[in-house]
């Protein structure tokens, strides 16, 4: 059998497995196929040398999966240039997830310090108000006839002046 002497960007597929990485028991390495009954090995996981070595030593058919940059180039573990784009894209994953956290948290914060604010406002936060449930009959108001003359306020409408005579029985 003729040993691979190329380069590992010249690497191919000849037919493409429609299998799920994630649904094959295994390592982030190597995981076993139940389609087609073979390992897989992940090249994005290994060094230059060690894919290179592994495609150099193995007979009979190969299954591999990796990553591939557009200028043809396969990502392996030791690839600064696909390391480097690995980490920033983690790093901007933590900077989303962190400021979102100290979003939430933030407006959590000014939520319960503005309904302080509005609540010592209103005058809702003395010692003896209820925020209870309360349940029954809602009762009619009574009706109170204030004499205008008692408060001292401006009273205004037809006069009816009483009559002096006195009645006839």
């Amino acid at each position: 059998m003729r040993r691979f002497t190329n380069n590992l960007n010249d690497v191919r597929v000849a037919s493409p497995c429609p299998a799920e990485w994630d649904g094959m028991i295994g390592t982030d390495r190597v995981r076993f196929c139940g389609q087609c009954q073979l390992s897989v090995y992940n090249l994005s996981s290994m060094s230059r040398r060690e894919a290179e070595s592994l495609i150099a030593r193995t007979e009979g058919r190969l299954c591999v999966r990796f990553y591939r940059r557009k200028d043809g180039s396969i990502i392996t573990r030791d690839c600064p240039v696909g390391l480097r784009a690995l980490k920033r894209r983690a790093q901007r994953i933590k900077r989303a997830v962190a400021s979102s956290l100290l979003g939430f948290l933030a407006g959590i914060g000014a939520n319960r310090s503005i309904n302080r604010i509005g609540n010592f406002l209103l005058g809702l936060d003395s010692p003896d108000a209820y925020y209870g449930h309360t349940m029954g009959v809602v009762a009619e108001p009574e009706k109170v006839v204030i004499d205008p003359a008692e408060n001292g306020q401006l009273v205004m409408g037809k006069v009816k002046i009483p009559s002096r005579r006195p009645r006839k029985h």
